[in-house]
């Protein structure tokens, strides 16, 4: 086998082996900017659940927009009467990363 057709068998080895550690970069970076204090993946906390998140903006074009505007912006009646703090001091990356990762699931 040419080494380019090993280089490119091992792509999709590679890609599945990297998923689990990028998951595990976005929930360090969830617990880092103190998000899992009030959230949790799979329960009600003080906010709603990532998975009730993800529920609510499926299917929806904007729904990263929309959930990226609601880290950075904080806001209130959502989802109940606690509101949640701005979080304008995240990157506009960081706050992209955590968007995309609670609207796949927080996997």
């Amino acid at each position: 086998m040419s080494l380019t057709r090993s280089l490119i068998a091992l792509v999709p080895a590679a890609l599945v082996l990297a998923a689990p550690l990028t998951a595990h970069a976005n929930l360090e970076l969830a617990k880092k900017n103190a998000c899992m204090a009030c959230h949790a993946v799979d329960k009600k906390l003080v906010g709603p659940a990532y998975l009730e998140v993800a529920r609510k903006y499926e299917g929806k074009k904007d729904a990263v927009e929309a959930v990226m505007a609601s880290i950075k912006a904080g806001g209130s009646g959502k989802w109940g009467p606690i509101p949640m703090p701005a979080q304008a001091a995240l990157s506009d990356a960081d706050v992209k990363t955590l968007a995309s990762w609670i609207l796949g699931g927080a996997k």
